[in-house]
């Protein structure tokens, strides 16, 4: 069903993070840019599509009044908004929003420290764009801030911060099936494998809390109304996220998942874990019980590797990129 194509090098090798990848299309240009951290650092590479041409940048960690930062990042995605595209990174420090291109630097959110010394190390991670103009940043303590972000310029301003976590956030998304009109417009999920459903507006509200079973729950989706979650345990679950009732639960993989992707238009569901294979499955929705059904498709196995981060490069899922840790390469396949 796929086949490997031709490498892509990047700067430095990827660091072992949970969803470790970000793709971002830009199809008038036939480009597309991948981004993927090490250590302190973002790798950057923009390739044309012809794979001719190869441009790479490098970000570092950023600290506003320090001339270099030896904060860790925890994950850089690109955030695709109706008006704009824009490049986030978290870190230990704080949250830096870049244009897509990471020439400029466009704003900068330095965490809270806590007052007193909980023992617990501050960290932002879990990154989604909400809607219309928001993007949502997930943080250590479990709070949700909610940005929001003009049609161009950088005057972006802290919106709302959202409690309904107890534990560090892990990953979010938004509602990524276009046309359709849900009722959940994000699903965040923690270190505890607890999801929690959100309606975005001027004050976001929780619709719904999935209980965990305190496995960490390391990468979600949002398809047509399905939280679809990857967990410790190499599960993958999807669940009807304003009820909350369980369709399917797969063990899709024998190690710790680290990525889950979704290609919105034709409902193809990528899955990468510790365990060197990415698998591919079908979501579809059933005409008799009107939710959403999973089938498998298609393996591929990345020898003797710890896969970090994998992603669709297009809505339609014809092709995909796969990042691995201490690999200084990101590795792509499309569909044969």
């Amino acid at each position: 069903m796929y086949r490997k194509e031709k490498s892509i090098q990047i700067k430095n090798s990827a660091s072992a993070l949970y969803n470790n990848l970000g793709v971002l299309r830009i199809a008038p240009r036939r480009l597309t840019c991948f981004t993927a951290v090490h250590a302190n650092v973002v790798n950057m590479v923009s390739a044309s599509w012809d794979g001719l041409n190869y441009s790479h940048r490098q970000l570092q960690s950023k600290e506003p009044n320090v001339a270099t930062s030896t904060s860790l990042i925890m994950q850089a995605a690109f955030c695709a908004l109706p008006s704009r595209d824009l490049l986030v990174v978290t870190s230990q420090k704080g949250i830096q929003m870049y244009e897509s291109d990471g020439s400029t630097m466009v704003y900068w959110h330095a965490l809270d420290t806590p007052e007193t010394n909980t023992g617990q190390g501050m960290f932002a991670r879990g990154i989604s764009a909400v809607c219309e103009s928001f993007i949502c940043v997930g943080v250590s303590t479990g709070a949700i801030l909610v940005f929001d972000v003009p049609s161009k310029g950088s005057n972006i301003t802290l919106a709302d911060v959202i409690e309904g976590h107890k534990e560090s956030i892990t990953d979010m998304a938004s509602e990524c099936c276009g046309g359709e009109v849900c009722v959940a417009d994000l699903v965040s999920a923690d270190d505890g494998g607890n999801l929690c459903v959100w309606k975005a507006g001027e004050e976001f509200s929780l619709l719904n809390h999935i209980p965990g079973f305190d496995i960490s729950c390391s990468s979600v989706k949002l398809w047509k109304g399905t939280a679809v979650a990857g967990y410790g345990t190499g599960q993958i679950r999807l669940y009807e996220a304003v009820t909350g009732i369980l369709h399917a639960e797969v063990n899709a993989h024998a190690r710790w998942i680290y990525s889950l992707d979704v290609a919105p238009f034709s409902g193809l569901l990528l899955s990468a874990a510790e365990d060197s294979l990415v698998r591919v499955w079908l979501l579809s929705m059933s005409p008799e019980s009107h939710s959403v059904e999973i089938g498998h498709l298609h393996n591929e196995c990345v020898t003797d590797t710890q896969i970090c981060g994998a992603k669709f490069c297009d809505s339609d899922g014809y092709a995909f990129a796969v990042t691995g840790y201490d690999l200084s390469e990101i590795i792509r396949y499309t569909q044969s």
